[in-house]
């Protein structure tokens, strides 16, 4: 095997593997999307054109990466979604799962962090 060979394996690698984690992130509120697929998007740029291509041309994928990459921003739908979500597992963490009052504190200052992060996103206007 080639040291070249090698090297594209371990972009394509990499691309995959960030892919993964950002598609997890669509469930995960605590675990960005767009850097990952922003990261996947470097690494098969180095790699591959055809999983480059892939990529931002997937159903699911793509439009985080040409919305970001245009600054168009994120939907509302996805905003609220997110927070909701994040209010409930952080929420839920608060109540349940965290007793120290530092502990609850950390989690609620985490909480206003990212909903101060999303809120300051531009909202995509919806296309007609």
């Amino acid at each position: 095997m080639k040291y070249k060979d090698l090297i594209r394996g371990v972009w394509v690698g990499a691309g995959t593997f960030f892919v993964l984690v950002g598609f997890i992130g669509i469930f995960i509120p605590l675990l960005p999307t767009t850097p990952f697929l922003l990261l996947a998007a470097a690494c098969y740029a180095n790699s591959s054109r055809r999983f480059y291509n892939w990529l931002l041309n997937n159903r699911i994928f793509g439009s985080y990466i040409k919305n970001y990459r245009e600054g168009k921003g994120i939907s509302l739908k996805a905003k609220v979604y997110s927070i909701s979500l994040l209010a409930l597992t952080i929420g839920y963490s608060i109540v349940f799962v965290v007793h120290d009052v530092i502990g609850k504190i950390v989690l609620f200052l985490i909480f206003t962090a990212i909903v101060f992060h999303l809120c300051s996103i531009r909202t995509l206007k919806q296309e007609k």
